[in-house]
């Protein structure tokens, strides 16, 4: 009671203190990040290696076990570790215990692997260790288009000159370019050429290491000047290189030009996107942890213009699959029930209690201690998302009681003709136990949620505070605010008070007849005169809802008795309910989160193993046109294609996607917003494309923000993994995947990794080799450089003086 006094008090006090609450809470939401989901804080480091040439299955072999078992003995804190090997390219991802602190984890991880480079095969690139979450998902992707651009000029651009000034956005993380062509400096052996001049690849090799290198010269003090020295140790012009002398052959120096050819070009390409069968380039945005995924959508927007201005003007920047527009309607969905639900909360209360003072009381307590949690789960760290709006959102509903209480009781002490303060200390008093036990009632159910663990802990956690926050607010406003609110706005108006609902009657019978008579005694009972006919218009509406509200009361009282009356009746009637209902729960699906509709989906497609990339990008594009036979024109927005792999690790360490060689790929389509229900699109190319295409194999991984942050950076929601060196495993996984595929309900049922790939295998005679002055060195280095270049273990770099971009020079005989 002792602060209901200080309130009655000290006023001016706590109007204050609710005016600095409504600051602070709109600064609060103005400042707080916005997202889809709380931050899942799952710790995982990623480690990529990269050894182009190198087939999967050597990878795996002499770059992951050595790796992993060498982090077993010096990582601590380690949950467990999964590993993908591609042709080139290893992605180690080393989840660790909840609690555990990443930055220690990075800090060992990057010690061990330096430590590897030594037992690792010569030449090897000291690894790349990045931290991973399973929010940082894509939520915005950029296409580059051009109708005079080469693909090579897409990929520059992107890599070099947009990808480095959208690293400057807050929160933002984007990877290398997908699709295009890598651009470098190619010096295309010419294998005749050089066995008529006597060479090998390496020759082309080591001279080229040998004559374009970048080494300082220092500088020279003559006289009373110092001067700079520079050589000309790489050429400012791309064709010089053809020039470099490489070996005197029979008296006669044999240049680059002689056997080779140098050209501004590109590497093997190993990924292609096309953009509505438009060769194109994609920039993905990804978000990090804690930042918010609108905010980082509108800083890319905002800085798109200015990066625009500093590139060619033939060059498109269209932006795709944008995850903020889901994000903002998922966040203004829940905001809007939330309105609504106080809104007529609102409602209810003035037609109770027929006063719009007092409903002013209880409407502005919601607000209040709405943003009482908002404050408090900003100093916590939480952002607003589904979850802790939908926590207020569901508060909403409980908030009325500690203020509707009071308020009610209070009226009741007035009834009672008792003076204003001590009808106001009376009513505090005489439900302040009851109400402090209802409010820890209804936050109690919420402390198990605390006692989670896993995913569920990080995503139900942020919920169950928003609730608790808004109710143990919402009971000291109703000690502070509320009482003050009361003596200000009713005061003078004792006579608008309806005490009809608050005082106390024995029993029910005669209600409605009592309701009739004080109508008939004062007919506009309670008066509004202050503003004439509306507040008349609602006097007659709440003396109305209490004549029906009586009514309705004295059924329930009579049906209560009847109850009592007949207590077996109604326990069996209620028993066979109960086994109605459990028997009931064997049909009900069970799924962590409920399923959405984005507007979009992803297929996956894979083709005959081996199939070489250009023959894939042929599939894709009879697997489009069945997609446009399925999906009206007006209903596609943009149909996108990502075949093969990535240039970089990188994508394959942030990414979810199933892509591991050239012979597969996803197409990414999104649905114009009047569009048909996705799921009945997706389960008709379902049944069609493995109709149409008997030898390929398809199936749909999540599109949308929601589904990808819960898959935790696998393709699919449930993953079955089989460990252990027998080479029957890959059978053993068919075998379960024919058996999960015949479950009710399960679909796309696939098997992720592809053993049948083609080969082909060289068995050098090394005895024969050695006589003709060959090791199987030489072989191998030669055939290294000739079909993946000397990139690797002789890597060599042209500076561009135009643009200030190194650009790799790789020597190889040319694929195409």
């Amino acid at each position: 009671m002792w602060i209901v006094r200080l309130a009655l008090r000290r006023p001016y006090t706590f109007t204050v203190a609710a005016i600095l609450i409504v600051l602070m809470g709109i600064v609060t939401i103005a400042r707080m990040a916005t997202d889809i989901f709380p931050k899942i804080d799952i710790p995982v480091v990623s480690v990529i290696w990269s050894f182009p040439g190198v087939a999967p299955e050597e990878m795996e072999k002499r770059f992951v076990t050595v790796t992993e078992r060498a982090m077993t003995t010096t990582v601590n804190d380690i949950e467990h570790i999964e590993s993908q090997s591609y042709n080139g390219v290893s992605v180690i991802k080393v989840f660790f215990h909840e609690g555990a602190k990443v930055e220690a984890g990075v800090a060992q991880v990057t010690s061990i692997t330096q430590t590897l480079l030594r037992i690792l095969p010569p030449g090897t690139t000291p690894p790349l260790i990045l931290q991973y979450s399973a929010s940082n998902v894509p939520i915005l992707q950029l296409g580059l288009t051009s109708k005079t651009l080469s693909e090579q000029q897409l990929y520059d651009l992107g890599l070099n000159f947009i990808r480095t000034q959208l690293a400057t956005v807050q929160g933002a993380q984007v990877p290398l370019p997908y699709g295009g062509k890598s651009r470098q400096v190619m010096v295309d052996i010419d294998p005749q050429k050089l066995f008529g001049k006597g060479l090998s690849p390496a020759d082309v090799s080591n001279a080229l290491n040998a004559q374009n290198v970048i080494l300082p010269a220092g500088t020279q003090k003559i006289g009373d000047r110092e001067y700079n020295v520079r050589l000309n140790s790489s050429p400012e012009l791309l064709q010089t290189l053809n020039d470099l002398p490489i070996k005197q052959v029979n008296n006669a120096m044999v240049y680059i030009r002689d056997v080779a050819h140098v050209r501004d070009g590109f590497a093997v390409q190993t990924n292609i996107v096309a953009q509505n069968r438009v060769r194109s380039a994609l920039l993905t945005v990804l978000k990090s942890a804690s930042a918010s995924t609108l905010d980082i959508i509108s800083r890319v927007k905002a800085a798109l213009p200015r990066i625009k201005a500093t590139l060619p003007p033939e060059l498109d920047i269209t932006q795709l699959f944008d995850q903020s527009i889901f994000v903002r309607a998922a966040i203004n969905g829940v905001v809007k029930e939330g309105v609504i639900a106080a809104c007529l909360t609102a409602l209810m209360i003035l037609l109770f209690l027929g006063t719009w003072r007092s409903t002013l009381v209880v409407a502005t307590s919601i607000p209040l201690s709405i943003l009482c949690s908002v404050i408090i789960l900003s100093a916590l760290g939480q952002t607003l998302n589904l979850m802790t709006l939908g926590g207020l959102a569901l508060a909403v509903g409980i908030l009325v009681d500690d203020a509707t209480v009071e308020i009610e009781n209070i009226h009741r002490n007035l009834a009672m003709k008792k003076p204003m303060v001590r009808a106001i200390l009376d009513g505090a008093s005489q439900i302040a136990v009851p109400a402090f036990v209802s409010t820890l009632c209804i936050c109690i159910v919420f402390v198990p949620i605390f006692f989670l663990s896993g995913t569920a802990r990080f995503l139900f956690q942020p919920l169950a505070m928003a609730v608790i926050f808004a109710m143990l607010a919402s009971y000291l406003l109703s000690r502070t605010v509320v009482p003050t609110m009361v003596r200000f706005l009713l005061r003078e108006h004792l006579d608008e008070i309806d005490t009809s609902l608050a005082q106390s009657v024995e029993g029910s019978d005669g209600g409605e007849e009592k309701i009739a008579s004080r109508s008939r005694e004062n007919p506009t009972a309670p008066r509004l005169s202050a503003l004439g006919q509306i507040f008349g218009v609602l006097s007659w509406t709440h003396e109305k809802f209490n004549h029906v509200f009586e009514k309705l009361r004295a059924r329930y009282v009579n049906a209560l008795r009847w109850c009592l009356e007949h207590r077996r009746l109604v326990f069996g009637a209620m028993g066979a309910m109960l086994l109605v209902s459990f028997a009931l729960v064997p049909f009900l699906g069970r799924d962590f989160f409920p399923a959405v509709d984005a507007g979009q989906f992803r297929l996956h497609v894979r083709a005959p193993a081996g199939t070489r990339l250009e023959s894939t990008q042929e599939r894709f594009f009879q697997v489009g046109n069945a997609i446009r036979e399925v999906i009206p024109p007006n209903e596609i927005q943009n149909v996108l294609d990502n075949i093969g792999l990535p240039t970089s690790g990188i994508n394959l360490a942030f990414g979810d996607s199933s892509t591991i060689s050239s012979a597969d790929g996803e197409i990414l389509v999104a649905l114009n917003p009047n569009h048909k229900p996705t799921a009945q699109y997706v389960r008709i190319l379902r049944e069609k494309l493995h109709r149409d295409f008997p030898d390929m194999e398809f199936f749909f991984s999540a599109p949308d923000i929601v589904g990808q942050i819960l898959n935790f950076g696998i393709p699919a929601p449930i993953d079955i993994q089989i460990t252990g060196r027998d080479p029957k495993g890959y059978d053993i996984a068919n075998e379960i995947k024919t058996r999960v595929a015949q479950i009710p309900g399960a679909v796309d049922t696939h098997v992720h990794q592809l053993v049948h790939g083609p080969d082909l295998r060289v068995n050098v005679n090394r005895t024969r080799a050695e006589q003709i002055g060959l090791t199987q060195n030489n072989v191998a280095q030669t055939m290294l450089i000739s079909l993946s270049s000397s990139g690797q273990t002789a890597p060599n770099y042209w500076l561009n003086f135009q643009n200030g971009v190194n650009y790799q020079v790789a020597v190889q005989t040319p694929q195409y």
